[in-house]
């Protein structure tokens, strides 16, 4: 028995989500089916985060076992990808110990938000980035972003549903980068909450537009009450961008 490890990237804007929906296209769909062709035999993947509905990744880990692929793994992506939509593409492949585990053995995760502003939305951007027609205010984005860095208990910003053990995190760093009218949001933790990353952008593009003061949002951090903070923005702007494994 092998353990295979891949990297995929992938535009999630028409996809129910990475994990597997009955009726639905899922990006853990075609990629099992892909990977199950290959393989003559029904595969299941483990993903290091499930994105949600219209969410993209740039390096999405999975892993699955088998002893079926006669495929080099070093030719895994080529024939992979010969059998996915043009909108995923596993762009990396090795052999990683058995007790691999893509989810559980992930050290940190970066997540990306984009943001464009401009009085119309971007035609090229559109499946990739939030449209904001207001001008923000960048510096102060900045500042506030900074108060989330550390360890804290990220209720406030957590979507209902989710199952975890303890909504603490440790938010590693929170990186602002600007080319023209689209600036990134970069945010590296832990581990992130159902929803964590479009519930922050929403709170910190009100302190963009001054709704909310720095002060507010500290407020909001230390009452843990999800109704305080700014909605729920997008799928359309977020990117699992990498994961950290030892």
């Amino acid at each position: 028995m092998k353990n295979f490890c891949l990297i995929v990237q992938y535009d999630g804007t028409d996809y129910a989500g990475f994990q597997v929906q009955p009726g639905q296209a899922t990006i853990q769909g075609e990629l099992e089916r892909a990977i199950s062709t290959l393989a003559a035999e029904e595969i299941r993947i483990t993903a290091a985060g499930r994105t949600d509905a219209g969410v993209h990744a740039e390096g999405q880990t999975v892993n699955f076992r088998t002893d079926k692929l006669t495929v080099p793994v070093e030719r895994l992506p080529y024939a992979i990808n010969a059998l996915l939509p043009q909108d995923i593409r596993v762009v990396n492949s090795r052999l990683v110990p058995l007790d691999f585990h893509a989810r559980y053995d992930a050290l940190e995760k970066t997540y990306r938000y984009h943001v464009y502003e401009g009085e119309f939305p971007n035609v090229f951007w559109q499946r990739f980035a939030y449209w904001s027609k207001e001008l923000l205010d960048w510096e102060r984005i900045v500042r506030c972003g900074q108060l989330l860095v550390g360890r804290h208990d990220f209720s406030a910003f957590a979507a209902s549903g989710s199952s975890v053990k303890t909504t603490v995190r440790t938010m590693k760093a929170v990186q602002v980068e600007s080319c023209g009218p689209l600036t990134m949001v970069r945010f590296t933790a832990d581990g992130f909450l159902y929803k964590m990353v479009r519930n922050i952008m929403g709170t910190l593009l009100e302190v963009g537009l001054g709704r909310l003061s720095l002060a507010d949002v500290e407020d909001i951090l230390a009452s843990g009450d999800r109704t305080q903070a700014g909605a729920t923005i997008s799928p359309a702007g977020l990117f699992l961008e990498r994961v950290k494994y030892s």
